[in-house]
């Protein structure tokens, strides 16, 4: 299987692959992993850890994960402080482990990397942002979906919280948008998510470059169920997902899971030249009646003839070119540098 990152990282070190758990204590007492994205977090890391390991530590002790189960970060090219307090975290808290990218690869390469970095040493994997904004007390209710069978459960807001009233909008634009193009995906949830083991080693299969886990995830087919939270203010600086980077999710996302907006071209194309014909009709009749501005017609009507035609013609071809494009590019997803084990 083709290996999904290509640098070399700088430790020496071999990563720790573990023996799979008995299936019965896969369900009951799985090896959880929680996996972070960071990208200029430093003014709220060392909160995120302190809650995220006071969260896993209670769960050991109540028996409901294995005392293996450990926090993983993966800096995405972060240009501030976040990496080296996550040495400092990881020389202190042995269950802080992270994964440094080369550069910034944007959110859904950052989780998508964590996910496949960690499928061989967990039976279940929760991703969640670094901000804070995902209620961590979520994460009791996820296992407890998980130990009933489901393999992926949804973390899904019951309300926006106290963000913009545009970001309010443009999310529900976005949603508006990805059902009304045919991609499947479930409203109100963010990469806020747990999967089980079978379903990364499916995900490991998933090569295209223009990653959209929402979409990938809901496509799967897999047992699925949904667990509710609230969302809480951010613990610490400003939020990095800019409206161009909410845009760009949604063009991935239609990109990558429907190819409706190509159909409206072929389509549109189509009515241009119904409606060329039309007027191609009128002006015969016009002709005959003998109510015609001279040359008009020889010059008009082959425009909008050859412009339907043309654009039929491009979205037709373009149909094909779009899924050749998707197939096609194989470069790496992600570059690894270093690796905290």
């Amino acid at each position: 299987m083709k290996q999904e990152s290509t640098a070399l990282p700088l430790t020496k070190q071999e990563p720790n692959y573990h023996e799979p758990s008995a299936p019965d204590l896969a369900r009951t007492r799985p090896r959880l992993a929680i996996v972070v994205p960071c990208f200029n977090e430093e003014l709220v890391i060392g909160e995120t850890v302190r809650r995220l390991a006071a969260v896993l530590r209670d769960l050991r002790e109540r028996g409901q994960v294995a005392p293996d189960s450990f926090l993983f970060f993966v800096d995405d090219g972060s240009a501030d402080k976040t990496w080296g307090l996550l040495l400092d975290l990881n020389q202190s808290n042995p269950e802080v482990k992270g994964l440094k990218l080369a550069r910034n690869f944007g959110h859904q390469n950052a989780v998508l990397a964590g996910l496949l970095t960690v499928r061989h040493r967990a039976d279940c994997v929760i991703s969640m942002d670094a901000d804070l904004q995902h209620d961590e007390q979520a994460i009791y209710d996820f296992l407890g979906k998980y130990r009933d069978g489901a393999d992926i459960v949804y973390g899904v807001r019951r309300d926006a919280g106290n963000v913009p009233l545009s970001k309010k909008v443009g999310s529900s634009l976005f949603y508006w948008l990805m059902t009304s193009m045919g991609a499947k995906v479930v409203k109100g949830h963010p990469d806020y998510r747990l999967v089980s083991a079978r379903v990364l080693d499916t995900l490991a299969d998933y090569k295209e470059v223009n990653v959209f886990l929402r979409g990938i995830f809901a496509n799967m087919g897999f047992r699925s169920e949904v667990v509710y939270f609230d969302v809480h203010d951010r613990a610490a600086g400003t939020t990095h997902y800019s409206w161009r980077k909410m845009i760009a999710l949604a063009l991935d996302g239609v990109t990558s899971f429907s190819v409706v907006p190509l159909r409206i071209i072929a389509i549109g194309g189509v009515l241009i030249t119904l409606g060329a014909l039309a007027v191609a009709v009128f002006i015969i009749f016009s002709a005959i009646r003998g109510d015609v501005v001279p040359g008009w017609a020889s010059t008009v009507l082959p425009i909008y003839v050859l412009g339907g035609i043309q654009i039929m013609t491009l979205g037709l071809v373009a149909e094909y070119i779009g899924k050749i494009y998707s197939e096609v590019k194989q470069r790496p997803r992600f570059i690894t540098e270093q690796e905290l084990s």
